[in-house]
């Protein structure tokens, strides 16, 4: 029997994230994983989990009403500003980081500004501001300054960073992602630009993946930023469902010769 060196990858996708809460439920019994890497919302819920966050917590805060604040418009809204207001998003990331603390290795995907160089930082070097900045989508959310450079959202380049598991030395790993692709056309022309005039992103190489998530978009454009009660159980319960039936796959069982243990036939 040979250890197996495993980990988490959450993607980028806005209120769309709590699918990943429904994944955790079902994948928590029998998955510890050894590394959490996220981007994004993906970032807020990989810490979570990089710190021991009980499935059913998780679930809690996706359904607290408390996150329909996160995407507050600003008001007056002016063009050269962002949408919405990052006060509210900065309160909660703020609570998260005093509550919990990663226990397993983490690491977060940010964008480099103006170079547009994506970058993965990783624990015990960030803090919940590097959080906020892998979430601050461009327009939405103003970019965060952290040591005199400029960041913004990790899922701008990338919206699932499996390669920055390879930097572990993981041998597998569960990637999760909730946003296939985006939910408005418009918007998929303007990351395809934005990535053309980016510097080639690194590839993961030596990893088995095994992939998660919807074969489409969960929602449109006004789901992935709107909360709503009814999605948020639905995209949980979906979440829970899918991890499921890639638990009860051949595909699973033949690298986890039993739940928990993390080993190879």
């Amino acid at each position: 029997m040979e250890d197996v060196k495993t980990a988490l990858v959450l993607s980028a996708g806005g209120m769309f994230g709590a699918y990943q809460a429904g994944v955790w439920k079902a994948l928590q019994p029998v998955f510890q994983p050894d590394v959490v890497v996220g981007c994004s919302v993906g970032s807020i819920n990989g810490w979570a989990i990089a710190s021991g966050i009980p499935a059913d917590e998780l679930i809690r805060t996706w359904l607290d009403p408390r996150c329909a604040a996160l995407m507050t418009p600003r008001r007056p809204w002016r063009p050269w500003r962002a949408i919405f207001d990052p006060g509210p998003l900065a309160e909660m990331l703020q609570e998260l980081a005093s509550t919990y603390t990663p226990q397993v290795p983490f690491a977060l995907a940010v964008t480099r500004l103006a170079q547009l160089r994506l970058e993965i930082l990783r624990t015990p070097d960030i803090t919940w501001r590097h959080v906020l900045a892998s979430c601050a989508v461009p327009v939405g959310y103003p970019p965060v300054r952290i040591d005199g450079h400029l960041y913004c959202d990790g899922g701008l380049l990338n919206v699932m960073p499996v390669w920055a598991a390879q930097r572990f030395g993981v041998d597998h790993a569960i990637a999760v992602n909730v946003l296939p692709s985006m939910p408005l056309n418009a918007m998929r022309a303007a990351v395809r630009m934005v990535r053309l005039m980016a510097p080639r992103e690194p590839h993961a190489a030596g990893i088995e993946v095994l992939p998660l998530g919807p074969p489409r978009v969960l929602g449109t454009l006004h789901d992935a930023i709107a909360w709503d009660a009814g999605n948020m159980r639905r995209w949980i319960d979906r979440g829970r469902a899918d991890a499921e039936t890639l638990i009860a796959s051949p595909q699973f069982s033949a690298i986890y010769s039993q739940p928990g243990t993390f080993r190879l036939k």
